[in-house]
């Protein structure tokens, strides 16, 4: 068995001190009954021999035990050296190996301890009962030691269990979140490219008639302007989608068809009714969007707006009902890059301790990934008694889909 240093330290004190109680016995200091000379040299070789073994005790714990026993019955100098190898007996085998050795090492010893009684005892009986329970209690110690650490294993081995489920979640979150995304950005990909279908097809007609009939250049240069905006913005989606699926290395399933009715995407227009919705369910919610009128608001940014709104409702609902919520939208064309910044918080409920607070769970891991998405931070803290779920997202130039 590998020792570690604390072992080294555990086991060397171990040795100095059944090495002490040998040498008292053996140059008389000890209140032992005395024995004969003949007995002594047994006992005193027994005793030191015994004391050595002990360093083998953690690997060989019931050879151990068993050699205690049989010394046990001739040795007064090897008393302490006993005690410990019950200890280590029970604590590396169990109650079985423990208690039986134990009750072997007494039966054993019952002829040396009614005929050699220390005098301050006087009783053999009394003097047998004392051995005895020492020997009990070193096993009931040893058993002690076991419980514990087995306790202290097996809390380890669930917290690692459910860090690793947690990983997993986390993990499964993070997957699901992409191929959610990835789905939006396919419906928001294929509106953009049927509309630059239907542009091109139009352009080439316009191409076709002005080989017979004088077609205005301006009208020619709307057609070509209105294919090269949609293909930029169609490039920009597609981005976006190969950004989201990029990760760990998956087989990605293909999904089916929905036939064209998925829902519409949630846009920042949605909000209001989301807010209303909130409203009707009994909650306390105040709405600020400012600074977005003029202001060039991708699709899948507004997407992601919303979803953040609708998970902080969700978390004050859950954790702080009857609280006030306060949602502000708010984008800065003044910044470097421009960007949104989305907040949404709530009061904390009085009494409530950090450890009740809403954890990062699979939606906000999802949300984080939307946000890291298009190049934001996102964030969730405790400022001044309130809950903050908290965003900003750089806006690219480009027209809203």
């Amino acid at each position: 068995m590998h020792r570690t240093a604390r072992d080294w330290v555990v086991d060397s004190l171990v040795f100095l001190v059944c090495a002490a109680g040998w040498a008292a016995e053996t140059f008389g200091a000890s209140t032992a009954a005395p024995v004969p000379v003949w007995l002594q040299w047994i006992d005193v070789a027994s005793g030191g021999l015994m004391c050595l073994a002990l360093w083998w005790r953690r690997d060989f714990p019931i050879v151990i035990g068993l050699t205690a026993a049989g010394i046990g019955a001739v040795s007064n100098s090897g008393g302490f050296a006993l005690i410990v190898a019950i200890f280590s007996l029970a604590l590396h085998r169990g109650w079985r190996w423990g208690y039986g050795v134990a009750v072997l090492a007494q039966v054993l010893a019952v002829p040396h301890l009614v005929t050699f009684v220390p005098e301050s005892i006087g009783s053999p009986v009394a003097w047998t009962v004392i051995v005895t329970l020492w020997v009990l209690l070193a096993a009931t110690a040893g058993l002690m030691v076991r419980a514990r650490r087995q306790l202290v294993w097996m809390l380890v081995a669930r917290a690692e269990e459910a860090k690793r489920h947690e990983v997993s979640n986390i993990a499964a979150a993070r997957t699901a979140e992409r191929e959610r995304i990835a789905r939006e950005m396919h419906d928001v990909l294929a509106h953009r490219l049927s509309l630059l279908a239907v542009h091109a097809g139009a352009l080439e007609v316009r191409i076709d008639r002005a080989r017979d009939a004088q077609v205005p250049a301006a009208e020619l240069a709307e057609s070509v302007s209105v294919v090269r905006r949609s293909a930029h913005q169609s490039l920009e989606e597609l981005r976006e989608v190969l950004h989201v699926l990029r990760g760990p290395a998956q087989a990605a399933a293909d999904r089916p068809d929905d036939g064209g009715t998925a829902p519409p995407a949630p846009t920042l227009d949605g909000l209001p009714a989301l807010v209303a919705e909130a409203r009707g369910g009994g909650q306390q919610v105040n709405l600020e969007v400012a600074g977005t009128s003029g202001v060039s608001v991708p699709a899948s940014v507004q997407r992601t707006v919303y979803r953040m709104v609708q998970e902080g409702l969700t978390n004050a609902r859950k954790h702080a009902p009857g609280s006030r919520v306060r949602v502000l939208v708010e984008t800065h064309a003044h910044w470097v890059p421009p960007s949104l910044t989305v907040q949404v918080s709530n009061q904390l409920l009085p009494g409530v301790s950090a450890a009740e607070l809403p954890s990062a769970g699979t939606g906000q891991v999802g949300l984080a990934e939307r946000v890291a998405v298009h190049g934001g931070t996102f964030e969730r803290a405790v400022r001044e008694g309130e809950y903050v779920l908290e965003a900003r997202i750089p806006l690219r130039s480009s027209s809203s889909s």
